[in-house]
């Protein structure tokens, strides 16, 4: 498995194409199709890969825009939660379980909060948060009762994984579930300075990157 980042200038969101490189499989899925480009269109095409899967975190726009170009090319199927994104070639997601695409398993779990149709993938040792969770902070929520059930359901699904998983969030840069344990300010309360939370979240970043170039 290959995971390549692209990041849509549009709301400055990240876009995953994960590819099965198995010769006998040679096979690609894309988590959160923000904006279809030339260079992910190549990327597919060049690499010999069949697109048979768009992952979708939540149905905001900045992360589902790119569908309705990769319905006029392919004809994947599309995973989600929401069924105002329900395509001709779609499954709706409900709770937390396990699927088969691109010839890989994954797991995906519910982590309302954020939005209500919130869902993260995981695949191997990586899971991708779309806007649950993103380094060092939590998503953003609209009221008291969404931000306590998002920190909840964060530290029992994700939190829940190996230290060493890591963390492609929706925005940002990656993490690692053990970087979030310890950092991330949004869970851990912690009571620091404006100077001494930056100089903590950096540290986290840089240390997160490192532990992702493993």
């Amino acid at each position: 498995m290959k995971i390549y980042f692209h990041l849509t200038l549009e709301g400055f969101t990240n876009c995953y194409v994960v590819v099965n490189d198995d010769p006998n499989v040679m096979e690609a899925l894309i988590v959160d199709p923000g904006k279809i480009s030339n260079e992910i269109i190549d990327q597919i095409e060049n690499g010999g890969y069949k697109l048979t899967a768009v992952l979708i975190t939540h149905n905001h726009t900045n992360h589902v825009r790119g569908l309705s170009t990769l319905d006029k090319i392919y004809s994947p199927t599309v995973y989600a939660a929401d069924y105002e994104i329900k395509k001709s070639h779609s499954v709706v997601l409900h709770g937390d379980g396990t699927f088969t695409a691109a010839g890989l398993e994954i797991n995906y779990f519910s982590v309302p909060g954020h939005t209500p149709d919130s869902m993260v993938y995981k695949i191997g040792d990586v899971i991708f948060t779309g806007d649950t969770l993103t380094s060092g902070i939590i998503g953003e929520t609209t009221s008291q009762y969404s931000r306590k059930m998002l920190s909840s359901k964060i530290q029992e699904k994700i939190f829940s994984q190996t230290d060493r998983t890591v963390i492609m969030p929706g925005h940002g840069p990656p993490t690692t579930v053990l970087a979030e344990k310890q950092f991330n300010l949004d869970i851990t309360g912690t009571n620091l300075s404006a100077t001494a939370q930056k100089n903590d979240v950096l540290e986290h970043w840089k240390r997160s990157l490192e532990a992702a170039g493993d």
